[in-house]
């Protein structure tokens, strides 16, 4: 497995942007297809967004397409989340995931590891 360490939540107003940030550690990063999902409260754990071990190919759930970019630097063992537009909607825990499918499913069963998540805010 390896280990994931989010970073880069926090308070914004509608309209503005933020940027997440996914260290990892242990095995080889670039093995991995990695992606982001949230989770608001009383809600379940939905994908957001996912990226192929080369960075190559990029998936997103309909409601972020074209606010928000996923992208990787297998060079600096990271992943990022590039949130523009931003919705009171987008409100909630974000975790970063990793996986060894070869793309990035949208199932929470298809990870094998999990950060430990960081909040987004998003006021009105």
């Amino acid at each position: 497995q390896v280990q994931l360490v989010e970073s880069g939540g926090g308070l914004v107003q509608a309209g503005g942007s933020l940027r997440l940030s996914c260290l990892a550690s242990g095995r080889t990063f670039s093995r991995y297809s990695m992606a982001w999902f949230r989770q608001a409260p009383g809600k379940e754990r939905e994908f957001v967004a996912g990226v192929n071990w080369n960075g190559g190919s990029t998936y997103y759930v309909d409601s972020v397409k074209g606010r928000f970019t996923i992208s990787r630097d297998n060079a600096k063992n990271t992943v990022y989340l590039q949130m523009n537009s931003l919705k009171p909607e987008d409100t909630a825990v974000y975790y970063c995931a990793a996986t060894t499918k070869p793309s990035a499913p949208t199932s929470t069963l298809q990870y094998d590891s999990w950060g430990q998540g960081t909040q987004v805010t998003v006021s009105s």
